[in-house]
């Protein structure tokens, strides 16, 4: 068998705050899990998306450092051009960093930017 990409994982500081955000994207993530070092779900398109504490990655890795910048990029597809400004709204007045408005991108899709609770973009898109 092939070697094949299966998971995304990303490492929170505070794992309540991350899966508040991440259910606002329309994540299934199962309540009361918060307390939990590691976290996963699986979506509709069978990939897996998964949340670990930095507590869990110092106990793997006592030289583990939280990474500066951010160099992953976590892209969700939204039903239409009316949704990513919607989505948008919603996660910017829930509290939540906008990276930048929405927009119509060039490539032709409605485009927007968001940030996570440890600054992790998220791009919101949708065809136009």
């Amino acid at each position: 068998m092939a070697i094949q990409p299966d998971m995304i994982g990303i490492v929170v500081s505070d794992m309540a705050a991350a899966l508040r955000f991440y259910r606002m994207l329309g994540l299934s993530v199962p309540e009361g899990v918060e307390g939990e070092a590691h976290v996963e779900v699986i979506t509709p398109n069978g990939y897996r998306i998964a949340w670990d504490t930095e507590a869990l990655m110092r106990s793997i890795n006592p030289a583990w450092a939280a990474p500066t910048g951010s160099r992953v990029g976590l892209a969700f597809k939204c039903d239409g051009p009316a949704d990513v400004d919607a989505r948008y709204a919603q996660i910017t007045a829930a509290g939540y960093a906008g990276v930048k408005e929405p927009w119509d991108a060039f490539w032709g899709q409605r485009y927007a930017q968001v940030a996570d609770p440890d600054g992790l973009h998220i791009d919101l898109f949708a065809a136009m």
